[in-house]
């Protein structure tokens, strides 16, 4: 497998939303183990197609190493909970930043695997988070849209800063 290029805030394709997959093939399946090197390689626990530029709706995550890593093609949000929690949250994207995100606890999401089949699965806790997470990005939401405008120009102006430092 390969460590792609990770694109950089603010580029447009973080912005743009992903197309829905419809084959199935060895090249997704490579596509998905690029993903996960990339991921670990950031390091991250959760990455997209378009965190590469690939604008397609995949994501790759890996809340425990115990678990191993997870991939979910053409995912949705079906439901979510009422309870909602607050997470650190960054990008693979953004590397350096983080804030605090309100998300629902819970959430029913439904997928595709590398075979195509379709499933629906129930998540809570970590792998809830990063769902919604990841979900965003693939319909073209940063996770900076998820901050109030004051937060978010904050967060703005600091990685900026840093950039240009670099």
């Amino acid at each position: 497998m390969t460590i792609r290029p990770i694109i950089r805030y603010p580029d447009i394709r973080l912005k743009t939303p992903a197309a829905p997959v419809t084959t199935f093939d060895r090249d997704l399946a490579a596509l998905a183990g690029d993903l996960l090197d990339t991921m670990r390689a950031a390091p991250g626990i959760g990455i997209t197609g378009p965190h590469i530029g690939i604008l397609k709706a995949i994501t790759v995550i890996e809340t425990d190493a115990t678990t191993g890593p997870r991939i979910f093609v053409n995912p949705q949000i079906l439901s979510a909970g009422t309870d909602m929690i607050r997470h650190m949250e960054g990008s693979v994207s953004m590397p350096g930043f983080t804030d605090a995100v309100e998300r629902p606890a819970t959430v029913t999401v439904r997928y595709q695997t590398l075979d195509g089949d379709w499933r629906e699965e129930n998540a809570d806790g970590l792998l809830s988070i990063c769902l919604q997470h990841e979900i965003d990005q693939i319909n073209g939401l940063f996770w900076l849209q998820r901050l109030s405008r004051l937060k978010r120009e904050r967060l703005v102006k600091r990685y900026e800063k840093a950039v240009k430092m670099a």
